[in-house]
Formats: structure tokens, C-alpha cells, sequence
């Protein structure tokens, strides 16, 4: 089982002027399950198109699932979510209401889908975004983070998130992923994989992090903030495959085949 985690920055072209192409680069990963982070969904910046959608497409894959953590676009016109919003987008419960969140793509039959809320932090931070001469720096507000677990056919459960940038709030998060992991996993019955945007510079999450390979920035890279994480797994048991950059994204994806 092939697993990636990516922030794909909406399938934004790195540099921005260049020619990226988000399904291509999708298909290059031949995954057999993706989480993905800050994922789009019918908004207008990334042609109104549902990015899961494409990326089940290119990888060949029959099960996807949207997990929106604020309604319209980050950074622009937004809200969050209400109780009439739909939680889960999936193919069989479509939804085209504009929004922004984390996705996973299967190839591999998904009985369940979850989700998680884990809040967001009150504060914000000034952050390094991509522009056409390297980076500039723009203060952001923290949005609603969530976490979507699907549980797969071969007894494996994948959670995807992407965690605050702001410290400390992004360690009480990830405290709160384990535990549902542990919660999920019925006490070991199941075997588990954290994957995502854990916007931490070192693994502090008590489990093993099965790549320690630097993802930020893509074309660069100096930290690793993107991670795959297991609390049963050894070296032995997976095979890490390096990544090089895509054309697409401030992230490298990061992936990991599974022999367990």
C-alpha cells in the first residue's frame, strides 16, 4: 500500500507564473491512498473544479472524500462552517458549495469516512507565502482545523490532517488526533496512519515518523513540516520513496509503501 500525505497550496503553480500541472504531477505519485491539504473545492482561484475530484481521476482511484474547514476562500470572503453545512463531500454525496479544507483519494475500497473537529487558534501569525520573486510575508488568521479518517478495506485507517501554524495550539491538536486514532483503532484492533501538514519543524508526537525527509519549501527544502506517522510500524516493515518537485505546490509530497 502506497501512502502519500501533500499540501498541494490549492494546486498552485510554483513559481506562480510557471505551468504546474496538478492532475500530472497526481498520476506521478501512483498512490494507492492521498491525503491531501488545503484542497479547493468549487472556487473560483482554482477553476471552480473539485480538486479531489481530479486527483481520483488521475490516480485511477474510486473513492475520495472532501472534509471543507471554512466556506468560500482562505484569505478572501469565508466563513465557517454552520450546522446546515455538509461535513463529509464524498462522490456520492456531491456538494458544489465553495470551500477549502483536506481530502483523502483511495484506490483501495473505503467502508467509513469521519471527521474530526479540532478548533482553531484565536490569534494569528505573519506567514512566508510564494510570490513571483521568491516569498513575502503576510499576517494570516488561523482557520478551522479538522481531521477525516477513512477506514479501509485491508483493516488500515488513515487520518489526514492539517494542524495549526500556531505553536503549542498545534500540539494540543495533535494530542487530540492521537486519541481519536487510539479511539478508532479499537485499542490496537486496527492499524493506524497520521498523515499531513503537522506544521511542526520536529516530530513531537510520540509516535515513529516514518520519513524524515525535509518538504518546505519545494523548491528548497530546509524543514520538514509534513509527516507520516505510526505507532506500530518499523523500519523494516515500509519503504520510503523520495520525492523531487512537482511544479506544483510550496510542499513536497512525502510517501511511504507499506509491506505490513
Amino acid at each position: 500500500m502506497l501512502v502519500t500525505s501533500w499540501n498541494i497550496l490549492h494546486a498552485m503553480p510554483i513559481p506562480p507564473s510557471g505551468n504546474g500541472n496538478f492532475g500530472d504531477a497526481v498520476k506521478r505519485l501512483g498512490s494507492d491512498v492521498a491525503g491531501l491539504q488545503e484542497v479547493d473545492h468549487h472556487l473560483a482561484r482554482s477553476g471552480n473544479e473539485s480538486q479531489m475530484q481530479i486527483a481520483a481521476k488521475f490516480l485511477g482511484a474510486p473513492y475520495w472524500a472532501f472534509a471543507p474547514s471554512v466556506i468560500g476562500t482562505p484569505g478572501e470572503v469565508r466563513r465557517h462552517l454552520n450546522s446546515s453545512d455538509q461535513r463529509i463531500i464524498t462522490q456520492e454525496k456531491a456538494s458544489s458549495v465553495g470551500s477549502y479544507g483536506i481530502g483523502i483519494v483511495s484506490r483501495i475500497p473505503v467502508i467509513k469516512w469521519e471527521r474530526l473537529e479540532l478548533g482553531r487558534s484565536l490569534v494569528g501569525l505573519p506567514l512566508l507565502i510564494p510570490a513571483e520573486k521568491g516569498v513575502k510575508a503576510i499576517y494570516v488568521n488561523d482557520e478551522a482545523r479538522v481531521a477525516l479518517a477513512a477506514h479501509l478495506d485491508n483493516g488500515w485507517i488513515i487520518i489526514n490532517t492539517h494542524l495549526s501554524f500556531v505553536p503549542f495550539v498545534n500540539l494540543y491538536q495533535l494530542q487530540k488526533v492521537k486519541r481519536w486514532a487510539k479511539k478508532l483503532s479499537q485499542n490496537g484492533k486496527f492499524k493506524v496512519l497520521i498523515i499531513g501538514d503537522l506544521n511542526l519543524p520536529k516530530n513531537l508526537s510520540g509516535w515513529n515518523s516514518l520519513i524524515t525527509q525535509k518538504s518546505y519549501p519545494s523548491w528548497g527544502p530546509k524543514v520538514q513540516f509534513d509527516y507520516i506517522l505510526s505507532n506500530t510500524l518499523n523500519s523494516n516493515e515500509i519503504e520510503i520513496l523520495q520525492t523531487s518537485v512537482t511544479g506544483v505546490s510550496d510542499h513536497l509530497p512525502i510517501s511511504v509503501r507499506v509491506n505490513a
